[in-house]
């Protein structure tokens, strides 16, 4: 709009330039009027914009106010939020602290417990063990008490074993072994019952008896016929080498008794089938 009143304005110069000089005057006036009538416009356009311009200046401050007091706003928010995020986990610190100390201190007292219960447990155990040791010391000593004498009891096993009464033998040596188990004839109780067993053919509890008698009864008159019978016992069981070698100490400790001879005579009749040599 402002290109085509300054182009009016060129023309209406040009006019004038060109028109006879009567008309001069009267469109020179017209000119000026117009001239001024724009340039009056031009003010009021120029006044307009600034007046615009203005405003939106101020309204550019206040935004830029708003969003400054906005921005703080914000700031001092995450400020805040951050210090009760660190409030709160100072506090969730602590209280993960307390409740580690409490979960040791269970830990701790759990673990007194279980010593404790054992304790208890190995009391209660004892105590039991010692009630039932206390009552089996009572009933052998009741059985004792009613038991034979022992020279009687042991004449009635021997009387049974020669007899051939096997069953009633071998229930009176144990009871001997059993009511006088630190007597001289316990150890001829114990070699009678490995005889029983080794004429039965059960070879493995014979030797379990025979060094019964030749571990706790060295000195017995039993010692040597029972280390020459476990020799027997175990040959029959097929350990010939084991057996050997219980002959072989047969005739090293007892060289001049009947049991020596008995040794020498098996490791003889074995030399040639093992070539074995005896002694």
């Amino acid at each position: 709009m402002k290109s085509n009143r300054i182009a009016l304005v060129i023309a209406l110069f040009l006019a004038v330039s060109f028109a006879p000089a009567y008309g001069v005057n009267k469109d020179m006036i017209e000119l000026q009027t117009q001239v001024q009538q724009l340039q009056q416009q031009m003010t009021a356009m120029k006044q307009s914009f600034d007046e615009r311009m203005g405003v939106m200046r101020n309204l550019l401050e206040q935004n830029t106010d708003a969003a400054n007091k906005v921005t703080a706003a914000i700031n001092g928010l995450e400020a805040s939020i951050s210090k009760q995020q660190q409030d709160r986990g100072s506090q969730v610190e602590q209280i993960s602290g307390q409740i580690q100390a409490l979960t040791d201190t269970m830990d701790e007292l759990k673990v007194r417990l279980t010593k404790l219960s054992k304790q208890l447990e190995d009391l209660q155990s004892g105590q039991q063990s010692m009630a039932a040791q206390q009552a089996q010391a009572q009933q052998q000593q009741q059985a004792i008490a009613q038991a034979p004498a022992p020279d009687v009891l042991y004449n009635n096993a021997l009387r049974d074993y020669n007899g051939g009464n096997n069953d009633l033998a071998t229930q009176e040596f144990n009871d001997y072994i059993k009511f006088y188990p630190n007597t001289d004839l316990a150890g001829n109780a114990y070699f009678y019952l490995a005889e029983i067993q080794y004429k039965a053919g059960d070879y493995q509890k014979a030797i379990a008896n025979y060094d019964l008698v030749v571990q706790n009864f060295p000195s017995g008159n039993k010692a040597a016929a029972a280390q020459l019978k476990k020799g027997f016992a175990l040959i029959e069981l097929g350990k010939t080498d084991d057996g050997t070698q219980e002959l072989k100490h047969v005739i090293q400790r007892y060289p001049r008794t009947n049991e020596a001879t008995q040794a020498r005579e098996r490791l003889r009749r074995l030399a040639p089938a093992g070539q074995k040599a005896h002694q």
